[in-house]
Order: C-alpha cells, then structure tokens, then sequence
C-alpha cells in the first residue's frame, strides 16, 4: 500500500506516476489514430543538418518510441526501489520525479515532431530539438544539484561514491555546469549552422570535466586526512 510521508512526497510519487502513464497512453492513442495515414516507409532518423538519412516500417515508426516509454517508465519506477541507497535518492526524490515528468514530455515531443514531418509538414527537426535539449539539459542540472548520493543517478564515478564530501562538491559544480549546457543548446537557435555542437560539445566536455573534477577531490580529500 502507498504510504504518503509528511512532506507530502509520497502524493507526488504517486501523481508523477499517473502523469507518465497518461503521456505514454497518449503515445499509444497518437499511433493508433495517424496509422492510417503514415507513409509505408516513415522517416526516423536525421543528420546534423536535419536531413533525413533513415527511413523505417510505420508499425515502428509509429509504435517504437510508445513501446520503449514503457521500459523506460518501469526503468524509472524500479531505480528508487533497487538502488542501495534508496534512503538517500528519498531525500530528493521530488527533483526526481519532476525530471521523469519532463522526460517523457521530452519524449512525446520528440514523437509528435516525427508524425508532422511524416505528414508532409516542411521543418527543419533540428531548430525544434534545440529548445527541447535546451530544457532538458537545464533540468538535469537542477535534479543533480540537489540529488544525494546513490548509486543510480547523478555523476557516479568510484570517487563521489566513496565520499559525500566529494558527491556533494561534483554535484553542486555539476548542476551549475548542466545549467550551462542547456543554455548553449538554446543558442543553436541563432547559430543554426552549428546548433548540433552547441547541444552536444558542451555536455561532453563538462561530462568529462566533472569526472576529472571528483578524481582530483578524491585525492585532495585522502591527502589531508
């Protein structure tokens, strides 16, 4: 039985839940309705120019993305409850369950931009992904910022798992850093041309930094003890 605690974080499990569950239903209900008028061959895949260089069955067209939303939610549902620090992702389990929400919109947005192309409807993809990523970025940054630590989420490297300190540091860096990259995402709107890198570049490199950043921490950390 759902137990609701005294921050009130247990309706919000439940309702993040319902809410997911509509989108994806809403996945399902999109596909069924647009079969009937899908290209036998549907676009699925662009380049970095948003040109079209894949093609697909409408059946997958159609029904992959709904069909992956499941795996993903159940994906989502278990890691609170598998994770060995399930305590901890508790502690901040609203910002958790606020990013899932925003996935999945991410997702059937993603989606519904698939079906209008297939449709006939002229767009370059790429212009209305990079507010999209832009967003999403921006949220992970807030989720890690406040997350705790755990083995299922965050920037998980042998060194901030080893030590809070150290967790606490990456993550607070990492969040400001997410933050940023969602920001250079929105800029591919007035570079066009490179809106691909200014969505993708970013997040690696501060990917890689933060690794890095948690290492020589670590080290700091063992030096002065």
């Amino acid at each position: 039985m759902h137990r609701k605690d005294e921050s009130g974080c247990g309706i919000l499990i439940r309702k993040s839940i319902i809410i997911v569950l509509t989108i994806v239903f809403l996945s399902f209900a999109t596909a069924i309705y647009f079969y009937p008028q899908m290209p036998e061959q549907m676009a699925s895949h662009w380049n970095s120019q948003g040109v079209v260089d894949g093609y697909m069955s409408k059946f997958w067209g159609l029904f992959l993305m709904p069909i992956i939303s499941i795996g993903l939610l159940l994906l989502f549902i278990l890691i609170p409850i598998l994770d060995p620090m399930t305590a901890n992702i508790e502690k901040f389990r609203k910002y958790f369950d606020g990013f899932m929400i925003l996935f999945f919109l991410f997702l059937f947005y993603i989606y519904i931009l698939i079906i209008l192309i297939n449709l006939g409807k002229e767009m370059n993809i790429v212009f209305y992904l990079v507010p999209a990523f832009g967003i999403l970025f921006f949220s992970i940054g807030v989720m890690i910022e406040n997350s705790k630590r755990n083995w299922s989420i965050g920037i998980r490297t042998p060194w901030t798992i080893s030590s809070e300190n150290v967790w606490n540091k990456t993550h607070k860096l990492g969040g400001t850093l997410f933050k940023l990259a969602g920001l250079f995402s929105i800029l591919g709107l007035l570079f066009q041309k490179i809106a691909f890198l200014l969505m993708i570049v970013p997040v690696v490199v501060f990917s890689l930094f933060l690794i890095i950043y948690s290492y020589i921490l670590y080290k700091k950390e063992k030096a002065s003890i």
